[in-house]
């Protein structure tokens, strides 16, 4: 992998939209597309993906198709997959393709995703599942030092040990071989072809590599990749190219996903992950050739007049989400208004409360039940009287849903920390995408096969087994998929899709997606200012409030309630499109260097 080290350009402004559009000529791109803490006090201590710089954006509308994406390459690749025929899984695999180059803190081949898909022609929504696993060696015991003691989770995240199989790949390939139109190699020239001439690094991107420049520096294909030749992290501006990938890529391109799973790229990935001398991992070539996708029914949610849907376990997003709108929907949050303190409380206390159960019940059914009456209108009624307006709770804990086959869990011991992207798609036929895709921690497992990332996805697993001599629902088990708060939307009205939306954000996800919800379909914000507007989150007792925003006038009110409250970075990446009047209105978040492209 080879990299220029003469800047060439500054990453472009997104003010106005031309000016990021005309970063693709610059490239050719154009042309060529002709441990003593609980669980969630840890995670409150490690920073998250280093903030970009806040940009104003505004809303994209087009007719027949669009796309929203968190990087401008990617979504210009898609945009002209799209304008070429291409259906919304067409461009899916475009976009992934190009997002896995630009921003490969966030996600790439050597992660997994959940995908929301709507059928136009059959008027049907489900989900697919590319979730990774454990290995089939793996051990509950896998992140417990000889005493049986948690590891220090970034001990346990930097290497081969934390790498789980990898689902994007084939996700791509099996959603491609049902609703694809276009050549699949088509849709991999693009990256390949920028993997081999060569991207602009962003702001974005340079910002992450300083902050983790000691664990990035630590093996020799990742620092040889992201530091200069005189061992500088790359700044913004430099022309970066990725020999490498774009080897994979033309293997994948002639061979499909066989080479990833039964061939060259699965088998230098396997020796990458065993190879790791300071900190091994599990994973097998007979992991990758035993790997599939799995269709799941969505999980959807009554809040108001729509129906929120989304992905069902092992994400915990869509139940999370789905319950906290269930409680907050006992409000009128309508008359409560955005600026008021109260309106705050419920949502955060309402957060506490569906947090709480995700903690006790959520993780991946194959391996383990869990209550039928999560979503039940009458328990959350009941959780909802746990609230009043004005005084936050005291104590919080996991309710006691329906359950036809109850057992006894502990809380939960899991860390989940961001680094993700979230795209929507939305082809000419009205076909819809709506995924959120990740190799968990920003820069994954820093372990590069093939000119991408691998994953540290099954540190997502609780590091204890059991608690006070009850299992926890996600304790790590050979093959399981770790849980996950990834939460990709689709909101129908009167079964009709109406908004689908998503973001990045770890655990932080939930609240996310949960506020932009609220801020439109009760406030009344436009997709765009719902998406943009300050964020407030509570999932554990603390209130975190956007620093350098509106939202730190909240914070003595607050406090006088009796809560504890942190100001903080909160770096969603919240995309999304709205079905209106025939129209679409595509809408990316601020934060990030997304973009929407569309006609």
């Amino acid at each position: 992998m080879k990299k220029t080290t003469k800047p060439l350009m500054n990453f472009p402004s997104r003010k106005p939209l031309a000016k990021a559009v005309s970063l693709f000529s610059a490239v050719g791109l154009s042309a060529l597309l002709s441990s003593g803490l609980q669980a969630q006090q840890v995670a409150d201590q490690v920073a998250p993906e280093a903030a970009s710089q806040r940009s104003e954006n505004r809303a994209h509308i087009a007719k027949d198709f669009i796309v929203a994406a968190a990087n401008p390459y990617a979504v210009e690749a898609g945009y002209q997959v799209l304008k070429e025929g291409g259906s919304a899984i067409d461009a899916m695999v475009t976009v992934q393709t190009v997002l896995g180059l630009t921003e490969p803190q966030s996600s790439g081949l050597g992660g997994g995703a959940f995908m929301l898909y709507y059928d136009a022609k059959k008027r049907q929504l489900t989900t697919f599942d590319g979730r990774e696993t454990a290995p089939l060696a793996a051990t509950p015991e896998l992140f417990q030092d000889k005493d049986g003691k948690p590891l220090k989770f970034f001990d346990a995240v930097v290497g081969g040990r934390s790498v789980g199989t990898p689902g994007t790949v084939k996700l791509m390939s099996d959603t491609h071989q049902r609703f694809g139109k276009l050549d699949w190699a088509r849709l991999l020239q693009p990256a390949k072809q920028l993997a081999e001439d060569g991207f602009i690094v962003s702001p974005r991107l340079a910002g992450a590599i300083t902050k983790d420049q000691d664990r990035l520096s630590r093996y020799p294909d990742t620092r040889d990749y992201f530091f200069t030749a005189d061992g500088k992290p790359l700044p913004e501006g430099y022309r970066l190219t990725n020999k490498d990938y774009a080897e994979t890529l033309g293997l994948l391109a002639k061979e499909g996903a066989e080479a990833f799973y039964h061939g060259k790229i699965g088998q230098e990935l396997v020796r990458k992950v065993q190879g790791i001398t300071d900190n091994p991992g599990l994973l097998t070539e007979n992991d990758l050739k035993s790997y599939r996708i799995k269709e799941r029914p969505a999980v959807c949610a009554p809040y108001r007049s729509y129906d929120v849907c989304g992905m069902g376990p092992p994400s915990s997003g869509a139940l999370t989400v789905g319950q906290i709108l269930g409680i907050v929907a006992s409000f009128d949050l309508k008359s409560l208004g955005a600026d008021n303190p109260k309106s705050w409380q419920i949502i955060g206390d309402a957060s506490r409360l569906a947090f709480a159960d995700r903690g006790r019940y959520m993780a991946d059914t194959d391996y383990v039940p869990m209550p039928q009456g999560l979503l039940d209108a009458g328990y959350l009624k009941q959780r909802a009287e746990l609230i009043q307006p004005g005084k936050p709770l005291d104590t919080v804990e996991a309710g006691e849903p329906a359950w036809s086959q109850p057992i006894a869990l502990a809380d939960d011991i899991s860390l989940e920390l961001p680094s993700t992207s979230h795209l929507v798609i939305v082809d000419r036929e009205g076909n819809i995408v709506s995924m959120t895709t990740t190799i968990e921690n920003g820069f994954g497992s820093r372990v590069m096969s093939g000119g991408f990332l691998l994953n540290n996805e099954l540190t997502d697993f609780s590091f204890a087994s059991h608690k006070n001599g009850f299992p926890i629902a996600n304790r790590l088990e050979p093959g399981k998929r770790p849980r996950s708060s990834m939460a990709p939307t689709l909101v129908m009205k009167d079964g009709k899709p109406y908004l689908a939306i998503g973001s990045p954000g770890g655990s932080r996800i939930i609240g996310y997606v949960a506020s932009a919800l609220i801020a439109h379909l009760d406030w009344g914000m436009s997709l765009q200012d719902a998406i943009s507007k300050p964020h407030l989150i509570n999932r554990f007792g603390t209130f975190d409030l956007e620093a350098g925003t509106s939202a730190e006038k909240l914070k003595a009110p607050l406090e006088v309630m009796g809560y504890k409250v942190s100001v903080r970075d909160l770096n969603s990446g919240l995309h999304g499109v709205l079905f209106k009047d025939g129209k679409l209105i595509g809408a990316a978040d601020p934060r990030r260097e997304g973009i929407v492209l569309g006609d």
